[in-house]
């Protein structure tokens, strides 16, 4: 599982796909989330715009596992 740390109170699940380089361009997103399953927390979610904050975790099958973190608390040797 890989940490994502962010600096502000959320991101959205646009741009955690862009950030972890599951897809190129904020474009795709939506493109995306309509052709992969992606679960947040455990339950399947398709909204681009889905608030991820600390402690979320999110699973993309075949694209990895991440957790959000606050960057401060992020930890290196989690892989």
């Amino acid at each position: 599982m890989k940490e994502i740390g962010i600096e502000t109170e959320y991101i959205t699940l646009g741009q955690l796909l862009k950030m972890t380089d599951t897809i190129n361009s904020g474009g795709m997103a939506k493109w995306f989330l309509s052709e992969h399953d992606v679960f947040v927390n455990g339950e399947a979610e398709n909204r681009r715009g889905r608030k991820l904050r600390p402690t979320d975790l999110v699973n993309i099958p075949e694209f990895g596992e991440f957790r959000i973190v606050t960057a401060e608390g992020m930890s290196f040797d989690a892989d």
